[in-house]
């Protein structure tokens, strides 16, 4: 016998035990869990395995969409913020296509239409990537009869138009006199109490996102080692889970350790250690900027200023990925820009002075 349950989500979760088998799905439509149901309930009657029947009933790619979101929801694996993002512009755009119809043109089309409106090649990658994912969930998990092909195809032109690829490396670095000048700034002049000024130079200093820096607690710090501990570091091939302790050292001209003095205070050593909302910070960071007329310097350009330093610094490259988390060289690469004068001021030769080959009488 099936039951069939709305959750809080708006979604219709089946469960079925029928000679002494048990299975359970959830679905976006409740006309898909019925659906779902009376076909378990045949392939018992069969005599076969209920556990995955093939569903019937999906038309559109929306509908493989919210198929696809659901699913994750009851794994425990929600979608971060870029996928989701992604996902509710595909189903804006391709939502209402009709499967029969997602073919090459209608992929190809979309993929136009949105390099117009001014997504990047990373961007449309990513879109790509998506809706490959997405049919190819639906066809192993569900049983829909849908391939990949149309979307390699579509893929492949897009490719060549140059409209899909790796994203630009950016090398922008901010010069000392712009961090000064965004330091005093915030310092001095801002509409906010929120310690802007020191979070740009927590930033350098430790090389950590925006949103990992408002993460962070005071119960992760270790003392005795200057190390704490950052929880769900973002990594491509593992979202969750990825808790890294991180050394506060005070190589890149600002110290961690001692900025963390300063905010003790303010946060009086309990919960996150600066209990701010990333994007609220985001917002006032670009407000002076533009205000003091520092032209295309984002946040996360501090990120890549860290770890460019670090390496100025002497530290190899394996110490540099143990601050920045980056996993291997490839990675981190991207991430560095090195200044040839500050790397190479050692190797300078010597001036000496013509007196000093004098000797005395």
């Amino acid at each position: 016998m099936a039951t069939i349950v709305k959750l809080k989500s708006g979604n219709y979760r089946v469960q079925i035990r029928r000679k002494g088998q048990y299975a359970s799905k959830t679905f976006s439509r409740k006309s898909d869990a019925v659906s779902w149901s009376l076909e378990a309930d045949r392939r018992t009657d069969q005599g076969t395995n209920i556990i995955a029947p093939k569903v019937s009933g999906f038309t559109t790619f929306g509908q493989l969409i919210d198929l696809h979101i659901a699913d994750m929801i009851e794994v425990n694996k929600p979608l971060g913020r870029s996928k989701e993002f992604a996902l509710r512009m595909l189903k804006k755009n391709l939502g209402r296509t009709k499967l029969s119809r997602l073919k090459r043109a209608t992929i190809l089309e979309y993929g136009q239409k949105r390099a117009k409106e001014g997504a990047g090649p990373a961007t449309l990658a990513a879109d790509i990537s998506y809706i490959h994912t997405i049919i190819i969930h639906a066809a192993a998990v569900h049983g829909v009869e849908i391939t990949t092909q149309e979307v390699d195809l579509a893929r492949v032109a897009l490719r060549r138009l140059g409209l899909i690829g790796r994203s630009n490396e950016r090398d922008r670095r901010p010069t000392q006199k712009e961090l000064d000048r965004l330091i005093r700034y915030f310092e001095n002049f801002s509409t906010t109490n929120i310690p802007i000024a020191r979070i740009i130079k927590f930033a350098i200093a430790t090389g950590m996102r925006q949103s990992e820096i408002c993460r962070i607690t005071w119960e992760d710090l270790d003392a005795g080692t200057r190390c704490i501990i950052v929880r769900d570091r973002k990594d491509p091939r593992n979202k969750y889970g990825n808790h890294q302790r991180v050394p506060l050292l005070g190589l890149t001209g600002y110290d961690a350790w001692a900025l963390l003095e300063e905010q003790k205070f303010e946060s009086r050593a309990t919960g996150r250690i600066f209990p701010y909302n990333n994007k609220t910070i985001g917002t006032y960071y670009r407000r002076g900027r533009d205000k003091l007329g520092i032209v295309d310097l984002r946040f996360h350009d501090f990120r890549h200023e860290a770890t460019s330093r670090l390496f100025e610094a002497g530290l190899s490259i394996e110490k540099v990925a143990l601050v920045t988390g980056h996993k291997d060289w490839k990675m981190l690469k991207r991430y560095t820009h090195l200044d040839p004068a500050i790397v190479f001021a050692d190797y300078r030769p010597r001036q000496v002075s013509p007196l000093a080959s004098v000797k005395p009488l």
